[in-house]
C-alpha cells in the first residue's frame, strides 16, 4: 500500500482527490492538510510514502515545503504550470509534476511512479520549461522583485531585505531591464508568469 499525504489548501480538490485516489487499490491517503507549515508535522505523525503538494498554499508553499523536506517522495499536483516552477521543483528533488486537470488515473500513475523512485512530468509542462530558459533573475533581483509584487514600497522592501533604499532601486532596474517590461508592474507580471517569483 502507497501512504500519502495530501497538501491542498482548497478543501473540495483536496476531499475529492482523497475520494478518488481512495479508489485505488495500492493507494492510501493517510493525512490532509491545508497548509504548507503543517505538512512537515504531518510527515512526522502519518510516515507518508509519497506527498502530493499544491504550489500556492497559506503558511507555506508547496515549492518551499519541498525544498525543506529534501529526500522525500514527492509530487506537485498544480494549476499554475509556470515554467519556474518546474525547474524549482526538480532542484527541491520533487520526481513529479502534474497539472490539476490530469484525470486520476493519470495522478495515480504519477504517484506509483514516483513512489517506486522514477519520474513522472507532465509532457506538457516539461516542454513549456525546456523552451522558457533560465531565470535570468538573481536572488537578491527575485526578492526584491517579489515583495514588490506584494505591494512593498521601496523602504519597505529595504528595511525587510537589509538593503539600502539605493540598493533595491538598482535591483528593480536591473529585474525590469533584464525582463525587458519596462517598467515595474510589466517585470512583476512577467516573473509571477514564467514562476520566477
Amino acid at each position: 500500500m502507497i501512504r500519502v499525504l495530501l497538501a491542498d489548501d482548497e478543501r473540495l480538490i483536496r476531499q475529492a482527490i482523497a475520494m478518488l485516489l481512495g479508489l485505488e487499490a495500492d493507494i492510501e491517503v493517510v493525512a490532509q492538510v491545508g497548509r504548507g507549515d503543517l505538512v512537515a508535522q504531518a510527515v512526522r505523525e502519518h510516515e507518508p510514502d509519497v506527498l502530493v503538494l499544491d504550489v500556492e498554499m497559506p503558511g507555506m508553499d508547496g515549492l518551499s515545503v519541498a525544498e525543506s523536506l529534501p529526500g522525500r517522495a514527492m509530487l506537485i499536483l498544480t494549476s499554475f504550470g509556470r515554467p519556474g516552477y518546474l525547474r524549482r521543483a526538480l532542484a527541491a528533488g520533487v520526481r513529479g509534476f502534474v497539472p490539476k486537470d490530469a484525470s486520476a488515473e493519470e495522478l495515480a500513475r504519477a504517484i506509483r511512479k514516483v513512489h517506486a523512485g522514477g519520474r513522472y512530468l507532465d509532457p506538457e509542462m516539461a516542454a513549456a520549461a525546456m523552451t522558457a530558459g533560465e531565470n535570468p533573475l538573481t536572488e537578491r533581483e527575485r526578492d526584491a522583485l517579489a515583495l514588490a509584487g506584494k505591494g512593498a514600497s521601496v523602504a519597505r522592501i529595504a528595511a525587510e531585505l537589509h538593503l539600502t533604499e539605493g540598493t533595491v532601486r538598482n535591483y528593480l532596474s536591473s529585474a525590469i531591464s533584464k525582463l525587458g517590461g519596462g517598467n515595474r508592474i510589466t517585470a512583476i507580471r512577467v516573473a509571477q508568469d514564467m514562476g520566477w517569483i
